[in-house]
């Protein structure tokens, strides 16, 4: 006669991979439910960020730990072992990170396991059998991951094999379709969730060609990162970058941005676009006038030469030249 397994151990705390959306909610709400405490951990970086987490954490009631990831993430964009998606979003590398990152919270918060929202099939890579289980293994924490949602069709973990976890009050959800999780969120009265929509910016092709670019002239880093979301983007020469304001909320963002080695470009008399060139060496002269003749050319009311203002840093009044200038583009120089 088999006898049926005892799950006593029904407390502890777990730490969750989470980014809010109804995935992430809902694994939360299934461990909660089996008398277990949950920390949700959010990761931001220049291509994603926490505000969904936020907002969903607050709605679970629960406190929100948020960390940034610096310039040991970037070289996992840069190199990523298991290589790239569609585009230049290397999601088992990335997935496989945060979970370290994650796993050498553990002491800290006195956690027993992690937890994450991940479905079966839902993604064709990163979230397939295999690449499921090869995030598991290249992050360290293999033995002690549950995934909630499809934990059924998985290979059991130590929480379940040491009867933490009851794997029957666990899913089988697999598949794009949102269907089953609508289903169980109808169930545990969650009404407030937020769209699948995307929020990972290595996913969006117009901001991988510009992240590319970087990568490919010796500028990935996150000082010239932080720029890629704000404005046109030139590139002048295999040392610089020009970017170019296209309205007003532009080029307050780009006004934030300057750092004080940075120059930036304005017209004198006429209100348009701020300018800002990205290097990583030195600055000539002529590469000053080709991004002024680029500034110039995007102000419409400008059909000949005009003084314009080469600042250097972020206060306008530490003027380095003032020049007149002719608008015009010799090629096209624009990025993105």
């Amino acid at each position: 006669m088999k006898i049926k397994k005892s799950y006593q151990i029904k407390s502890g705390t777990a730490l969750a991979l989470f980014s809010g959306g109804l995935d992430s909610i809902l694994a939360v709400r299934i461990i909660q439910k089996l008398g277990i405490t949950i920390i949700p951990v959010c990761f931001s970086s220049p291509f994603f960020d926490c505000k969904k987490a936020k907002i969903s954490s607050e709605i679970l009631d629960l406190e929100l730990q948020t960390y940034e990831l610096g310039e040991e993430y970037l070289n996992i964009i840069k190199n990523p072992k298991y290589g790239y998606g569609k585009h230049l979003n290397p999601c088992i590398d990335c997935h496989a990170f945060m979970y370290r990152k994650l796993g050498e919270m553990m002491s800290a918060f006195k956690s027993d396991f992690l937890i994450s929202g991940e479905v079966l099939g839902q993604r064709p890579k990163s979230q397939s059998i295999t690449g499921l289980n090869t995030v598991a293994k290249h992050c360290g924490y293999k033995n002690i991951i549950v995934r909630p949602l499809c934990q059924k069709l998985l290979q059991d973990t130590k929480p379940i094999r040491e009867g933490w976890i009851n794997k029957d009050e666990l899913y089988d959800i697999q598949g794009k379709s949102r269907k089953r999780q609508i289903e169980l969120a109808k169930e545990f009265k969650i009404t407030n969730y937020p769209s699948p929509a995307g929020g990972c910016l290595l996913t969006d092709e117009g901001y991988c060609k510009k992240l590319n670019d970087l990568i490919i002239y010796d500028m990935f880093s996150l000082k010239y990162i932080k720029f890629l979301n704000v404005g046109r983007h030139f590139r002048v020469s295999e040392n610089t970058k020009f970017i170019l304001g296209r309205k007003k909320i532009d080029n307050d963002k780009l006004q934030e941005l300057i750092t004080d080695d940075l120059f930036t470009i304005r017209a004198v008399n006429f209100p348009g676009p701020l300018g800002v060139i990205n290097y990583n060496s030195k600055v000539n002269i002529e590469e000053v006038e080709l991004c002024a003749k680029i500034l110039l050319r995007y102000i419409t009311k400008i059909k000949d030469r005009t003084k314009v203002r080469i600042s250097i840093g972020n206060k306008q009044n530490r003027i380095i030249e003032e020049k007149k200038i002719e608008a015009g583009l010799e090629k096209n120089y624009l990025i993105n």
